[in-house]
């Protein structure tokens, strides 16, 4: 083994200068180089009768994950168990495997190595990070959510938190069977869905509000216009054909070129959207969301962090407030207004992430906005593994704005 460390350095070093104008480089030039490296030295006579093929593949990947993948990470982002990627410094690498955290005792050899893989991931999504900028949100190629923190903002940094999703989008029939709702309320949703309620989703972090958006998003009708606002763009809608996807952007250096989910909002109000997406909602871009709910644009979805339904309004208010100050009633009514159905999400003690209540926003009356529960979940007990047993309960109300979906010929009980 100290002989394929020993090549794999000296690779590196052969190409150092490749590696620092990389990004001058097209991938097909790039790799070309890295190959011809691994092929003098593996095959010189000096190392030819002591490598074997498993060595030299060995040696192979670990040279592409360091200088074109992912480094020692992409074992772990190739692994489709592995939903949590999180490093905490050069030595420190947990991830989240089926709902529990573990260390996984990997490390980098330097922190160097760690800011050649930050840098690689920032520029090839056109962003960057540094001292001066220490936060950045980014994307892999995959579509997997990347969140950095520099020093001197992490104590113990660089940090790195990715975010994966699975490979193909998550679907309702899914969510079916992870136990997070039933086949009725499947087709309760479809129902809301295709009559054009606007839907917003909330939970707490890791409670699966992205992958719940998805499922929500494929039963869009194919046919119709969509525009997707997120902040780093992980929302898979591979049924919609007409679709439009929108990312923020970052301000340069100079604190120039910023483009904000607001701004995002407001253009998309002109590319005659039937519905818009918008991937969470966390400022005062909540005011354009409710507007542009509020002006013709019915079906469109969010997301929120929240612990409660609640709570979810609450935020929702102080969100508008950040944007204008408005009176307070005034902000009520305008939620009360644009939002229907509010589905909240939450990962029990079991790490299961279950769908805990669907309410619908009943109005406006003495102050508050009143919420009508349609579903809640009602836990039975546990089975002998410790896993939850329950499930969404359908609740004694009815639905009492039934005029979207009789508008479009749907039975709604």
């Amino acid at each position: 083994m100290h002989d394929i460390h020993e090549i794999v350095r000296e690779i590196r070093k052969e190409i150092a200068l490749a590696r620092e104008t990389s990004l001058n480089f097209d991938d097909r030039e790039l790799d070309s180089e890295l190959l011809e490296q691994i092929e003098s030295l593996c095959f010189s006579k000096e190392h030819i009768r002591k490598l074997s093929v498993d060595q030299i593949k060995t040696i192979i990947d670990t040279v592409f994950n360091q200088m074109r993948r992912h480094d020692i990470i992409e074992p772990l982002i190739n692994d489709p168990a592995i939903t949590e990627i999180m490093i905490n410094g050069p030595d420190r690498i947990f991830i989240e495997r089926n709902g529990a955290i573990e260390e996984t005792g990997l490390s980098f050899d330097s922190k160097e190595r760690l800011d050649d893989l930050i840098q690689n991931i920032v520029a090839r999504v056109n962003r960057t990070v540094n001292e001066a900028e220490p936060i950045v949100d980014a994307r892999l190629s995959d579509g997997s959510r990347v969140n950095i923190v520099l020093p001197p903002i992490a104590l113990n940094g660089p940090i790195i938190t990715i975010r994966k999703f699975p490979e193909k989008p998550m679907t309702m029939e899914d969510l079916e069977r992870l136990n997070s709702v039933t086949s009725d309320v499947t087709e309760f949703l479809r129902k809301l869905v295709v009559s054009k309620y606007n839907i917003f989703v909330c939970g707490g972090t890791g409670s699966g509000k992205t992958s719940f958006l998805n499922a929500l998003s494929s039963l869009i009708p194919s046919h119709e216009r969509i525009v997707t606002i997120e902040d780093s763009a992980e929302l898979q809608l591979s049924s919609i054909k007409n679709i439009v996807r929108l990312e923020t952007r970052n301000a340069n250096t100079e604190g120039k070129g910023e483009i904000r989910m607001k701004d995002l909002i407001k253009t998309a109000l002109r590319m005659r959207p039937e519905r818009i997406i918008v991937g969470e909602v966390r400022g005062e871009e909540a005011l354009d969301m409710l507007q542009a709910m509020n002006t013709g644009h019915d079906g469109s979805m969010s997301t929120g962090h929240a612990n409660s339904t609640k709570d979810m309004l609450s935020r929702l208010e102080t969100m508008v407030l950040m944007a204008a100050p408005f009176p307070l009633e005034a902000i009520k009514k305008q939620i009360a207004s644009a939002l229907d159905i509010i589905i909240f999400l939450s990962r029990l003690r079991d790490n299961s992430r279950r769908t805990m209540e669907i309410s619908e926003v009943a109005g406006y009356m003495n102050g508050e906005i009143q919420l009508n529960p349609l579903y809640v979940f009602e836990e039975e007990g546990e089975d002998e593994n410790g896993n939850i047993i329950g499930s969404l309960k359908r609740t004694d109300n009815k639905l009492i704005n039934t005029k979207k979906a009789e508008l479009r010929g749907v039975m709604i009980e």
